[in-house]
């Protein structure tokens, strides 16, 4: 089992934001390992005008680069890749990792993206379809000797890859309307919301969603990770927003606690530069970590 699927408290860095500094990526992993982060992520956003890596290439290049901290991507598109390559994809690097993959998928919520590379462009409808059918061939791919499939969105014809998966690859889903938190409840092992697009109370609503979802499907729900993407700004002279953690590090490191309160038991914080990581992981997680002893 991964070590960060559970109850514990975690915190992950995201790569990505801010200046792109491609050059920097194996320096940064490096760091983040060091100083004590539990997961690399790197988001999925391989069409526009601002400079982005390809995720998978960029995050085998950052696990081959460390030891204990788990990858992640935060989170896959899913019109990019097709599902069973994907699920092939998935056992290389946590096999190559040594267990250290964590899948993130989304039903993929940039349309303009897609329909740039050519790729479906679904209706909110479609998408929760399409991401059922490529969780069941991926879980599938990795279980059976051959995977025979015929969807509305997919197909596979006596699938099959070898070697299957070493263990069972956690599977986070960054999901947001009914249907797929649904889908998340019954059938993902992490739930992993962007705090930038909602508010935290809209947050705990949809958590209670993928939790009911989870008992409905027979599931004890304190085995699905609730985490959350978190933007956090070091300025003592700003306030902070529904969107935004700011402030100094004893208000960031409490309104981080408050968050974790409310259930969310791993924060993947996004950074504009390095120096700020280094604050946070040197002076924010303490603090964090000693108001929940306090609690």
């Amino acid at each position: 089992m991964s070590a960060i699927v559970g109850q514990r408290v975690g915190f992950g860095t995201t790569y990505g934001f801010g200046e792109f500094a491609p050059e920097r990526l194996v320096d940064d992993v490096v760091e983040a390992e060091a100083l004590g982060f539990d997961m690399f992520g790197i988001s999925d956003h391989l069409h526009g005008e601002h400079a982005t890596l390809e995720t998978w290439t960029a995050l085998t290049w950052a696990a081959a680069a460390t030891e204990r901290i788990e990858v992640m991507p935060n989170v896959l598109g899913l019109p990019y890749r097709a599902p069973a390559v994907t699920a092939k994809m998935a056992e290389t690097l946590d096999r190559l990792s040594g267990g250290r993959l964590v899948l993130g998928l989304g039903s993929g919520g940039y349309d303009r993206e897609f329909a740039a590379f050519g790729l479906p462009v679904r209706t909110p409808g479609q998408k929760v379809g399409a991401l059922a059918e490529a969780l069941e061939i991926i879980r599938r791919l990795w279980a059976e000797p051959g995977v025979s499939f015929d969807g509305e969105h997919y197909q596979a014809r006596e699938a099959r890859i070898e070697p299957r998966p070493a263990r069972p690859i956690p599977i986070w889903l960054g999901s947001y309307g009914p249907r797929s938190l649904r889908l998340t409840g019954a059938f993902a092992d992490g739930w992993i919301p962007s705090l930038t697009r909602l508010e935290l109370s809209q947050a705990v609503a949809m958590r209670d969603a993928v939790r009911a979802a989870a008992v409905a499907a027979g599931r004890d729900p304190d085995q699905i990770t609730c985490a959350a993407n978190v933007a956090v700004v070091f300025d003592a002279k700003r306030s902070p927003t529904p969107q935004v953690v700011a402030g100094g590090d004893e208000a960031i490191a409490g309104q981080l606690a408050e968050i974790i309160r409310a259930g969310f038991t791993f924060l993947n914080v996004m950074f504009s530069a390095p120096e700020p990581r280094r604050r946070f992981a040197l002076e924010v997680i303490p603090l964090v970590r000693d108001a929940l002893a306090q609690s």
